[in-house]
């Protein structure tokens, strides 16, 4: 064997290592014992502990410079460049902070899923301040004398920087405002009338499921108490939850999901245990998500569709036409949950957590500090009060799993959907026509091949640049929001 296919061969044993501990995480959440807490967070220190001596194993240095790169073909480079930037990140985190950050981690998730059920900050507040220390130790091992929120964010988003968000989001936030102040003026539209059963929720999400192309031969879907994706190749799950009073919780939540979880299925096969077998970064994943969710499954053209769907499964529940349907399941109305917020708000509960976790870091703002801080910046944004914990600073699992850096992604997710829905409009001229009739293929077959193959092919802002013709940009997703929501609300 040369020196390429021995550090691929040793590549696959270690992308198959960190998918079985992938699949200890989605355990933890949907099936584990709740009394297993301890003792799954030194499974999980264990597992990294072995995983961390492989991605820092001498023998991938010398590999490395062993091939010549220019005897790969593009595939091969595109390998070659993925392994050695992990190969030089992971040199510069110790074996020992490595394991004391997958332990601490994963007792954190399960301190916080309980305080958050308790509303109780205060049991919260020591795990996550000895998960800020061990990031920052680690950031600061990562940045090796740049900017430590720099080095968290090229774990989700190679290539991307604090600065180049904040012109970003410079540029989204005050005509979100706008846009919102504008909208709370009017009249709120009529909502849903349940109680909607739980098994006909789960039982049509399904369907939602089928109809945005998941496989579940390759997959299943259960339930979780914040909704996610995980895994990749042939083995992709996704949850959702269930609200009585609210399905489209539901609804949404899993076409989301099914949005990263597709991205994943429809990889190239070639790619199976590479490093390029996975989505290039959380942003573009985010992108697949939210077009799945928002672009397609809120157009005017599919919740015609849904609403024939939801009129078979729960009879009458309030709304008497498609028109009133497509206005109640794209209302915006107060409410303090990120995951549950409209198109126009959503990235407002983005921002806060992107500028208050990166005070958390620099050390400008202080763990104890956190809550009030969150309530205040919430009433400046919102205009109103954080009513309980779990509805502000509990809310979100990130900083317990010690997500630094994640945050940002959510919102450029929503930016390079808005251009990829552009792109896909003028590629499939009659679209609506067929989301009309519940038929998503079009529109996914595109992202399939204008981008979920490639994997990790190319860099983040080169797939959506190479799919959208033009690099990435938020006036799409902003002259897309005020179209629809102007139309909706009579702007």
């Amino acid at each position: 064997m040369n020196a390429y296919a021995d550090l691929m061969a040793f590549e696959h044993d270690t992308q198959a290592l960190g998918q079985i501990a992938g699949r200890l995480g989605w355990d933890q959440e949907t099936m584990m014992p709740h009394g297993a807490r301890d003792q799954r967070g030194e499974e999980m220190a264990a597992i990294e502990k072995v995983l961390h001596a492989r991605r820092t194993d001498p023998r991938v240095g010398d590999w490395l410079a062993g091939i010549d790169a220019a005897t790969l073909d593009a595939v091969g480079q595109a390998q070659l460049r993925e392994i050695r930037r992990n190969f030089e990140r992971a040199s510069k985190v110790p074996a020992d902070l490595a394991a004391a950050l997958a332990r601490q981690t994963s007792l954190a998730h399960g301190v916080w899923a309980e305080a958050r059920s308790n509303d109780d900050v205060a049991a919260f507040l020591p795990a996550l301040s000895e998960v800020i220390d061990l990031k920052r130790e680690e950031g600061v091992a990562l940045a090796a004398g740049g900017d430590v929120y720099d080095a968290m964010l090229a774990d989700y988003e190679p290539g991307t920087t604090a600065a180049d968000l904040d012109a970003m989001f410079g540029a989204l936030r005050p005509e979100l405002a706008d846009l919102r102040a504008a909208i709370l003026e009017r009249d709120e539209p009529a909502g849903v009338r349940g109680p909607f059963d739980e098994a006909a929720q789960l039982r049509l999400s399904e369907t939602l499921a089928g109809a945005f192309g998941y496989d579940v031969k390759n997959g299943r879907i259960d339930k979780a108490v914040h909704p996610f994706s995980s895994g990749s190749g042939l083995d992709v799950r996704i949850t959702t939850r269930t609200n009585a009073n609210d399905p489209f919780n539901c609804f949404y939540s899993t076409i989301h999901e099914v949005g990263h979880a597709c991205y994943e299925q429809n990889i190239d096969r070639d790619y199976l245990l590479t490093p390029l077998g996975q989505g290039v970064s959380m942003g573009v994943h985010e992108s697949q998500s939210r077009i799945y969710e928002n672009q397609l499954g809120r157009s005017r053209a599919f919740t015609g569709w849904l609403f024939g769907q939801m009129r078979d499964a729960f009879g009458d529940f309030g709304i008497a036409d498609e028109d009133g349907f497509y206005a109640a399941v794209n209302r915006v109305s107060n409410g303090y949950i990120r995951t549950e917020a409209d198109e126009v708000q959503y990235n407002l509960h983005v921002l806060l957590r992107f500028d208050l976790e990166r005070a958390l870091m620099s050390g400008d703002l202080v763990v104890g500090d956190l809550e009030a801080a969150w309530n205040d910046r919430f009433a400046a944004d919102f205009g109103y009060q954080v009513d309980k914990p779990s509805n502000g600073v509990l809310q979100d699992v990130h900083w317990s799993e010690g997500l630094f850096g994640y945050f940002p992604t959510y919102s450029l997710g929503n930016v390079y959907a808005g251009c990829l829905n552009e792109a896909l409009r003028v590629a499939v001229p009659d679209l609506d026509a067929q989301l009309a009739r519940g038929d998503t293929s079009a529109a996914t077959g595109w992202l399939k091949q204008n981008l979920q193959r490639h994997g990790g092919l190319y860099q983040p802002r080169d797939v959506i640049t190479r799919a959208c013709g033009q690099a990435p940009d938020p006036a799409p997703l902003l002259a897309y929001l005020k179209d629809k929501f102007s139309g909706i609300y009579a702007l």
